[in-house]
């Protein structure tokens, strides 16, 4: 016997419910930009155009996560259960890829600038990157409300963090060039910006890698789901249980649970299922949950892999 507890799929994803912030920090993006690649052309500083290959790919991951959106909302099908819910996480994943990419082209160009340093107009550089701050931590503000839910949130949270401390690191070489005269803090900064974008795709890439191969979610303890549902009354025992997500804020469920001969017969199924779904609902927000009721027995005539 099959029970789907909640229907959550059919509503918005969690980035589809934030799709105004992504719009609003990918225009203040897209601007930031253009300001930054003419800003360094004009300066000379691969500081600046560094932080301007970061917003572009933070503008090309916003973009994707936009599509991805409007992909998810659309409904579910029979070739396809779950609509494209899931073409969220790609797109994390994409934005991920794009940020390692750009560090490593950063990289190298920094390794030859240190090696022959180029002339730089500090005075321009430092009031680029002075209009960086400004928008990036109006872009801060804007994603804050929504970070906890999506991964596309987060990542484009993450970026923008990232750009607002690339260009604190392009301010202090401005200042040092224009004081100093020491032009290598050019691309000194430049590997700065690195160091910061590295970290903070590894971070989304092994997200979106735990999403696709349906790891268990974060901040869910198996065996405690597992001791919830063998203390429901008519509970005798569970096994084949998985917990994993479909996309950012919709967890999934599915257990076969061996049920007492009693509430069987006496029809009681209906409380089980009913119980089931409440308590983790309630304690685990999980709103996603299909269970395989099962007699006494059943287990022994399922395959091997069923035993967990």
């Amino acid at each position: 016997m099959g029970h789907d507890h909640a229907h959550a799929h059919g509503s918005l994803t969690a980035t589809g419910r934030h799709r105004r912030r992504l719009v609003l920090v990918l225009l203040i993006t897209a601007a930031v930009f253009v300001t930054e690649v003419v800003g360094g052309l004009l300066s000379g500083s691969l500081a600046l155009l560094a932080d301007a290959g970061h917003m572009l790919t933070d503008s090309a991951g916003l973009l994707i996560a936009l599509i991805a959106s409007v992909l998810a909302a659309r409904p579910a099908t029979s070739a396809r259960t779950f609509g494209l819910q899931r073409a969220e996480v790609l797109a994390a994943l994409v934005n991920g890829v794009l940020l390692v990419a750009i560090a490593v082209l950063v990289l190298v160009e920094a390794v030859r600038r240190w090696q022959d340093p180029a002339e730089v107009s500090s005075g321009l550089m430092l009031l680029v990157a002075l209009v960086g701050i400004v928008a990036n931590v109006v872009g801060l503000l804007v994603l804050r409300g929504g970070k906890d839910e999506s991964l596309n949130l987060r990542g484009a949270y993450l970026e923008v963090l990232g750009d607002l401390l690339g260009s604190v690191a392009v301010v202090v070489a401005a200042v040092v060039i224009r004081t100093t005269g020491w032009t290598q803090a050019d691309p000194l900064a430049s590997v700065l910006i690195v160091v910061l974008i590295l970290p903070r795709a590894w971070s989304l890439i092994r997200d979106v890698v735990d999403v696709l191969l349906e790891a268990t979610p974060r901040g869910v303890d198996l065996d405690r789901v597992r001791e919830h549902i063998e203390q429901t009354p008519g509970v005798v025992e569970v096994h084949d249980l998985h917990v994993w997500t479909i996309t950012s804020g919709l967890p999934v469920l599915s257990a076969h649970v061996v049920v007492d001969g009693d509430h069987l017969e006496q029809g009681r199924s209906g409380q089980v299922l009913d119980a089931l779904g409440g308590c983790l609902g309630e304690h685990f927000d999980v709103a996603h949950c299909t269970f395989q009721l099962e007699p006494v027995g059943h287990r022994a005539h399922e395959p091997e892999h069923h035993h967990r």
